[in-house]
């Protein structure tokens, strides 16, 4: 679980990077966390973004909010996927041990069906860009690129009491306003029976964000990785593709203008000219642009300049900053890490050690939270985070 009482379940990202994080001292019990994670798979191939393994009640929304047919009890929709670059990692760690081989060997299908399903169902025009129902889907709960959308987005008229403000300060959480429409969505699609053509219809949401499109373009790369040792040639020939694709799909958010990946709605069909962190996650995709790494890697210099510790999710010059507030501003170490290596793997290499050495500065200082607050370096949030802890052992205290 990502920590108790507050995310008391087991979360999808949260799991690939705690596996990642696991596999430097416990290789064994780091395949054990994808494998419990995947028992919460859909016959489609959806692999939900919480696995109910226990019944806890300091969670909203629970189970019975999804009413979601599978056992064991599961959410609806899905999250950024990172099972692939996750397997590949603890596969280089275990080294050629055999034991590994026949187990990433054995989940290398489950992932495969994963990608399948956003292929099919949040992509299901073939454009190359997958589209979020749900800001929850994208990781980045209540980022400000999201209030647009959600402005269009009817508030449901369920009285509901959440847990998360009685656990955390409400000043670092999603506001109700939000919250109303995220249980707005989730009731929607429930009552579609989570059908993905129906709810792909009939939603008042979707939206193509930078920051999911990227990470799952460095997923199907891996995801191609592992197709080598486990996969069959076709199955090489369709992943190679669609890696192309992607490709082509992420590089249409590309404003040449601004110098910015900018997400679209793709209910208007228009671009959201709004900057976050996610702008950044082509790095950790896998950019062919010179040009582009050098004006991501300036505006990147630009925000951690404007801040004591970097990297915040927001611009702190942006009128959407907001310091301690969830998405809306705070530093998160597993995103430090996905720019970090990005940068790293694009040669830009003193910029990925600046943000090693604040991750490392903000643990040191306030422990492996799970956020902190740029200007000041607080810890904020959930106060002892798994991921947090992953990223530490795999990359920033490594």
């Amino acid at each position: 679980m990502p920590t108790d009482h507050l995310y008391p379940f087991q979360w999808n990202w949260d799991s690939a990077f705690c596996a990642m994080g696991i596999a430097t001292f416990d290789i064994d019990r780091a395949w054990a966390e994808l494998e419990s994670l995947y028992l919460g798979q859909w016959s489609n191939g959806l692999l939900p973004h919480i696995v109910f393994h226990d019944v806890v009640d300091s969670y909203y929304p629970g189970p019975e909010v999804w009413g979601a047919n599978h056992s064991p009890q599961t959410s609806g929709i899905s999250q950024p996927p990172v099972t692939a670059t996750s397997a590949r990692f603890i596969l280089d760690r275990a080294k050629g041990d055999e034991r590994s081989e026949a187990r990433a060997a054995a989940l290398y299908p489950k992932i495969l069906a994963l990608h399948d399903w956003w292929a099919r169902e949040r992509d299901p025009d073939g454009t190359g860009l997958v589209g979020v129902l749900h800001p929850w889907e994208s990781g980045a709960d209540n980022s400000p690129v999201w209030d647009g959308p959600l402005n269009g987005t009817p508030a449901t008229q369920t009285v509901f009491n959440r847990r998360d403000v009685a656990l955390v300060d409400a000043t670092m959480r999603p506001r109700q306003w939000e919250y109303e429409r995220y249980i707005y969505l989730v009731e929607l699609y429930r009552s579609l029976g989570w059908d993905g053509p129906r709810m792909w219809a009939q939603t008042p949401f979707k939206v193509a964000d930078v920051g999911l499109n990227a990470i799952l373009m460095r997923d199907e790369h891996d995801l191609r990785f592992l197709a080598t040792r486990f996969g069959t040639e076709a199955e090489r020939r369709r992943l190679s593709a669609r890696a192309a694709q992607r490709q082509k799909g992420l590089e249409t958010l590309w404003d040449a203008k601004a110098g910015a990946y900018y997400s679209r709605d793709l209910v208007s069909g228009e671009p959201i000219p709004i900057a976050s962190h996610a702008g950044f996650l082509p790095l950790w995709g896998g950019l062919d642009s010179p040009d582009r790494v050098a004006r991501l890697a300036a505006e990147l210099r630009r925000w951690l300049d404007l801040c004591q510790f970097g990297a915040p999710t927001m611009a702190p010059d942006s009128p959407e900053f907001d310091q301690r507030r969830y998405w809306r501003g705070p530093v998160w170490a597993i995103v430090n890490w996905m720019i970090g290596d990005g940068l790293a793997r694009h040669g830009v290499d003193d910029l990925a050690q600046r943000l090693r050495d604040d991750t490392r500065r903000l643990m040191e200082q306030a422990g492996f939270c799970e956020y902190y607050d740029p200007l000041t370096g607080e810890g904020l949030g959930g106060g002892v985070f798994s991921w947090t802890a992953a990223v530490g052992l795999a990359w920033a205290l490594a």
